[in-house]
C-alpha cells in the first residue's frame, strides 16, 4: 500500500487484477442468504463465442454489474448466471472461412471434422470472452458458467422441441422461408434487415396465349418470372375480370400460364395485374396455395438459376436479371421502366440480400404461445423500462407469425427427428432411438437440420438453473429479478423468453427488462468490426482502467438512450478516479501525522442497509449520530472523542449532504437511472467533499489540536462515498478501502449507506450554501479583474437587513479562506466601495475593491485594448449591415447572426466602459 500511495497520479495496472483474483478466492459472487430474505437475479445475455466482446457488451455488462454489487451490498441473496451463446450462423461462418484458408472444404471434410474444429474454436473464444469480463469486473458466479451447447442445456432443448412437438405446436411443412444462399440456410423474418434502395419497376407483357393481345405486369424481380404460374387480376375488377380464365405465354419460355381471379391484385396498384409466383414470394405463396397452383422453383438453394430459367439456367441470380431485362427488351416484351426505391431484405448476418425460397423447415405456431406473454406486459407481471418499448412489443407480438426454427447448418444443436428408411416413421425424441416405433427397423437417420440459435435462447432464465429437472436453484431463483439488453433484440430474444417461461414454468421469465442503448461511435455509426470503429475493450482497460470505462460508460448514457462514445470520454472516468486517489491520500497523510489509531473492529459489519438517518438525532446530538454511523461502517468506535462544539458548520453541512446523497443514489438506482446515481455520487465527491469541504478545513487539519473531528468526518465521508461508488467504479473503491485505517473485511460485501429525502442539518445546509454562492462570487470576479492568484485583499458584503449582518459575519473568516482574502467584511447600508468589482450572491451585494490587488493604469490599458478590438470589428459589422447587396444576397440566417453578434458585442464594449469609469471613481 505505501509503494501505491507514493504514485503521482492513480494506475490501475496490477490492482484490478490483484482484487478480482481476491473476490473470487473469497468466493464472493456466489449467492449467500442475506438480510432480507430477498433474492435479485440476473442471467447474464450471453454473449457469442464468434471472438470477442464490444463496446455494446461493456455497457450492459457494466449496467448489470451495477445493479448486482448494489443489491449483493444491500442484503440480497444475489445470483449472476454466467454463459455463452453458441450462435449458429456466426460461428459456423467463422470456422468454415478458417478451414476454407487452410484450404478445408467444410462440405468434403464433412460434419464431425467441421465440429470438431467449431468446438475447438469455442473454448478459445470462450476464454477469451470470461477473461475479458473478468477484467471489468464483472462479479459472475462463475461455478455456474453455461453454454448453450453443453450438455444440460442440450437435454433442456431437446425436452423443449419434444413437448412443443406432442402438443402439436411443432410440425414440418413445404413453406416459403427467408433464404440466405450465402449462409445456404432458412432465417426468421426477425433476422432479415430491410435496407431501402433505389431500384426500378419493369413492365412486362405476357401475350395472351391465342395470340389476341397481351396484358402487362411489372415487377422489381424479372429474373423471378421464370418461377411464374399465374397472372392474377382482382375478381371485383369490372375492367379486367373478365380475362379470368384466360392464358398467357410466359414470355422467353414456351410455358402458359392462366389467368386468375384473386384480391391480392390491386386494380389501383401497379398495372393491376400481377404475376404469381408460388415458390419465390410470400404473398404469392399463399395466392397459390389458394388456388392450387404449381411451385416452380426457378433457382437453387445458391441463388443460381435451374432448369426452368431455359437458357439462363447456370447464371447467378444477378447476372440472370440483367440477361433477362435484354432479352425482354430483344423481343419488345418491355414497354417500360420506372425508377423505384423499395425495402430490401438482407440477412443481418452476412449482409446477403434474401432470397424467398420454398423449402421443407420445421416451424413453432405462435399464436397460443403469444397471449400469455401479451398478458404479462399488460397487466405488469413483466415491466418494460423505458415504457415506450410497450408499444412495440405489443404490435409484434399480436401480429406474431409462426416460427421457422430450423436452419440448414451444422454447429447447433440437432434436431431430435429421425426418419425411418424403411418405413419413412418420423421419430421425435429426447433419447436417440435404436429402433423403429412403426417396423423396428434399424435404419434410423436424424434429421441434418439443426435448430435455430434463439431456440436455446429463448430457455435462457431457466435451463441455466437446471430445467427441465426442478432444482432448488429453479425454485430459488426463478422467476429472476430484471433481464437487461439492448433493445434491437426485444423480438429476437426478450419476447421469446417470455412466451417460453410461461409455457413451460407458468411463470414470467423476470419482472423487469432494462433496455439500454447501443453504444455509437462520434459520427452516429453503430459500433462494429467491419467498419472498424470499435475498440477492444482489453486495449481500453489497459489504458484506462476497468472503472474509468465503467464510470465514462455508465455516467454519460442516460436509460435506454444511444451512448456516443469517443476516448475523451474515458477522460471523464480516468480524471474522477485520480481525483478519488489524490483526495484519500491528502486525507490519509493527516492521520498518519495525528497519531490516531482506529480501534481493531469486532467484526466487519455485514450486508445490508448502513443506516445514516433513521434513528440518529443528527441534528439534536450530532457527535453521538457521527458515532454511531462510524460504528455500523467500520465495526469499531471512533479512534478519538468528538463532542457537539468540535463539528463545524462545514462539518455539519458534509455530513447532511451525504445523507441526502445517499437517499438519491438509492432512489436513482431503484428506478433504473444508473447514469442518475453515478453522477450523484460523483459529483458529491469530486465538487461538495474534494472543492469545499476539504478546502474549508484545510486550517484545522493542519492544527493539531482541532483536527481529529474533521479528520474522522473526512475519513467517514470517503467510506461512505466508496461505498456509494462500488458498485459502478469496483477496483478503486475496493483498493482504497483497503487504505482506510479502521476499514475491515471487503468493500464489496459491505452495507450500503441508506439515507432519507429528508437530510439532517437543512439550516446548515442553506448558510454552506449561502457561503458558497458568496464564494463562487468572488473567484468570478478576482478571475475577471485578472488578480493573480497569489495576491489576497480585501471583501465587502453588504445584506439588505441589519439583523442578517451577525449571522453572515459569522461565517467572513470561512469566505475569506475559500475566496483567497485577507479579509471578508459584512456590512449593511453604506456607499459602494470604489473602484471595486461588484456581483450579486442571492440578495447579498458583493464587492471586492481592487486597491492593491490590481494596477489601475494596465487595468484601463487592458480594458481599452478589449474595447478598440471590438470597435473595429462593430464598425465593420454595421457597415455590412447597411450594404444592401449583402442584406438582400446573404442567406437569412447569415444576416440574423450578423445582428446577434452586433448586438452582443455593443453589450460588452458598454460593460468594458462601465468598469473603466469605476476605476476613475
Amino acid at each position: 500500500m505505501n509503494d501505491i500511495r507514493q504514485m503521482a497520479q492513480y494506475a490501475p495496472q496490477g490492482i484490478e487484477e490483484k482484487w478480482y483474483a481476491q473476490w473470487e478466492a473469497a468466493d464472493l459472487f456466489a449467492p449467500r442468504a442475506g438480510v432480507r430474505d430477498e433474492t435479485f437475479v440476473i442471467t447474464l445475455p450471453p454473449p457469442n463465442v464468434t471472438g470477442i466482446l464490444h463496446m455494446g457488451h461493456c455497457l450492459g455488462n457494466s449496467i448489470q454489474d451495477t445493479l448486482i454489487r448494489w443489491h449483493r451490498m444491500r442484503g440480497f441473496e444475489t445470483l449472476w448466471v454466467p454463459g455463452t451463446d453458441h450462435a449458429s450462423i456466426a460461428t459456423e461462418q467463422v470456422v468454415t472461412r478458417q478451414m476454407r484458408a487452410d484450404g478445408i472444404d467444410k462440405r468434403e471434410a464433412g460434419r464431425d471434422a467441421f465440429l470438431e474444429r467449431a468446438w475447438v474454436w469455442k473454448e478459445q473464444t470462450h476464454g477469451r470472452i470470461t477473461a475479458q469480463m473478468r477484467r471489468l469486473g464483472c462479479s459472475l458466479d462463475w461455478p455456474r458458467d453455461a453454454f448453450t451447447m453443453d450438455e444440460a442445456r442440450n437435454r433442456a432443448v431437446t425436452r423443449c422441441f419434444v413437448d412443443l412437438y406432442e402438443k402439436g405446436r411443432v410440425f414440418r411443412d413445404l413453406y416459403l422461408v427467408n433464404w440466405c444462399p450465402h449462409c445456404l440456410t432458412a432465417i426468421s423474418d426477425d433476422e432479415v434487415e430491410y435496407k431501402e434502395l433505389d431500384g426500378s419497376m419493369w413492365h412486362i407483357q405476357y401475350p395472351f396465349a391465342d395470340g389476341d393481345g397481351f396484358v402487362t405486369v411489372a415487377t422489381t424481380r424479372p429474373e423471378t418470372m421464370f418461377g411464374d404460374t399465374a397472372v392474377a387480376v382482382n375478381p371485383d375488377d369490372p375492367e379486367r375480370k373478365h380475362l379470368i380464365g384466360r392464358e398467357v405465354r410466359l414470355p422467353l419460355t414456351d410455358r402458359v400460364i392462366p389467368v386468375i381471379g384473386d384480391h391480392h391484385a390491386d386494380p389501383e396498384k401497379g398495372t393491376g395485374y400481377v404475376k404469381i409466383t408460388p415458390a419465390h414470394d410470400p404473398n404469392d405463396f399463399l395466392v397459390g396455395k389458394r388456388h392450387d397452383l404449381p411451385q416452380v422453383i426457378c433457382m437453387d438453394p445458391h441463388g443460381v438459376m435451374n432448369e426452368h430459367a431455359g437458357e439462363l439456367a447456370g447464371l447467378d441470380r444477378t447476372e440472370a436479371r440483367t440477361r433477362t431485362i435484354a432479352a425482354l427488351e430483344a423481343q419488345d416484351l418491355l414497354p417500360k421502366v420506372e425508377k423505384n426505391i423499395h425495402q430490401v431484405g438482407h440477412h443481418d448476418r452476412c449482409g446477403t440480400v434474401i432470397e424467398p425460397y420454398l423449402s421443407k423447415q420445421w416451424f413453432l405456431r405462435m399464436e397460443d404461445l403469444a397471449a400469455p406473454a401479451v398478458k404479462a406486459v399488460e397487466d405488469g407481471s413483466v415491466r418494460l423500462f423505458p415504457e415506450r418499448w410497450v408499444g412495440v412489443y405489443h404490435n409484434w407480438m399480436r401480429n406474431i407469425r409462426d416460427w421457422c426454427i430450423s436452419r440448414q447448418l451444422w454447429w447447433g444443436h440437432r434436431i431430435p427427428v429421425w426418419y425411418c428408411q424403411d418405413c419413412q416413421q418420423e421419430i421425435v425424441a429426447v433419447d436417440a432411438p435404436t429402433t423403429c416405433t412403426s417396423c423396428s427397423s434399424t435404419k434410423l437417420e436424424q434429421d441434418n437440420d439443426v435448430l435455430d440459435t434463439w431456440f436455446s435462447s429463448w430457455l435462457w432464465t431457466f435451463s441455466p438453473l437446471g430445467w427441465p429437472d426442478e432444482t432448488e436453484d429453479l425454485k430459488r431463483f426463478h422467476p429472476t429479478s430484471v433481464l437487461v439488453t439492448a433493445a434491437d433484440i426485444i423480438f429476437f430474444w426478450v419476447a421469446r423468453m417470455i412466451m417460453a417461461s410461461y409455457e413451460f414454468l407458468d411463470e414470467p421469465p423476470f419482472d423487469e427488462v432494462l433496455f439500454h442503448g447501443i453504444v455509437r461511435d462520434e459520427e452516429g455509426r453503430k459500433m462494429s468490426k467491419s467498419l472498424g470503429n470499435s475498440p477492444d475493450p482489453i486495449d481500453i482497460i489497459d489504458s484506462y482502467g476497468a472503472d474509468a470505462l465503467r464510470c465514462s460508460l455508465v455516467m454519460l448514457t442516460p436509460t435506454g438512450q444511444d451512448i456516443f462514445y469517443s476516448e475523451s470520454s474515458l477522460e471523464v472516468g480516468r480524471n474522477f478516479c485520480n481525483k478519488i486517489f489524490q483526495a484519500t491520500k491528502l486525507v490519509l497523510g493527516v492521520w498518519d501525522e495525528s497519531g490516531l489509531v482506529a480501534p481493531t473492529a469486532a467484526a466487519a459489519p455485514e450486508v445490508g442497509d448502513l443506516e445514516l438517518v433513521a434513528g440518529r438525532d443528527w441534528d439534536q446530538q450530532p457527535a453521538a449520530a457521527l458515532a454511531a454511523v462510524w460504528r455500523d461502517t467500520f465495526g469499531g468506535e471512533l479512534p478519538a472523542p468528538v463532542v457537539d462544539a468540535d463539528l463545524m458548520p462545514e462539518d455539519r453541512w458534509i455530513l447532511g449532504r451525504i445523507c441526502a446523497t445517499a437517499a438519491e443514489c438509492n432512489e436513482h438506482n431503484g428506478r433504473r437511472r444508473l447514469n442518475d446515481a453515478a453522477y450523484g455520487a460523483f459529483n458529491f465527491f469530486r465538487h461538495e467533499f474534494c472543492d469545499w469541504y476539504l478546502e474549508a478545513v484545510k486550517p484545522r487539519l493542519r492544527d493539531e489540536a482541532t483536527c481529529a473531528a474533521p479528520l474522522q468526518v473526512a475519513v467517514l465521508n470517503l467510506a461512505l462515498s466508496y461505498k456509494l461508488l462500488h458498485p459502478v467504479m469496483p477496483f478503486i473503491t475496493e483498493e482504497l478501502w483497503s487504505w482506510l485505517p479502521p476499514s475491515t473485511g471487503f468493500i464489496a460485501a459491505s452495507p450500503y449507506p441508506a439515507g432519507t429525502a429528508a437530510a439532517p442539518f437543512e439550516t446548515e445546509r442553506a448558510d454552506f450554501e449561502a457561503v458558497m454562492e458568496i464564494t463562487t462570487v468572488l473567484r468570478n470576479l478576482r478571475s475577471e479583474l485578472g488578480v493573480p492568484p497569489g495576491k489576497r485583499g480585501a471583501a465587502v458584503l453588504r445584506v439588505p437587513a441589519a439583523e442578517r449582518q451577525a449571522p453572515l459575519a459569522a461565517h467572513a473568516e470561512r469566505i475569506a479562506l475559500l475566496a483567497k482574502l485577507e479579509t471578508v467584511e459584512v456590512v449593511h447600508g453604506g456607499a459602494d466601495p470604489q473602484p471595486a468589482g461588484a456581483g450579486l450572491a442571492g440578495d447579498v451585494e458583493v464587492f471586492l475593491p481592487m486597491a492593491g490587488l490590481v494596477d489601475l493604469d494596465k487595468e484601463r490599458e487592458r480594458l481599452q485594448k478589449d474595447v478598440d478590438k471590438l470597435e473595429g470589428w462593430i464598425k465593420g459589422c454595421r457597415a455590412k449591415l447597411a450594404n444592401e447587396k449583402f442584406v438582400q444576397n446573404a442567406p437569412e440566417d447569415v444576416v440574423q447572426k450578423q445582428k446577434d453578434l452586433l448586438a452582443e458585442n455593443e453589450a460588452k464594449v458598454a460593460t468594458l466602459r462601465e468598469r473603466m469609469a469605476g476605476l476613475d471613481a
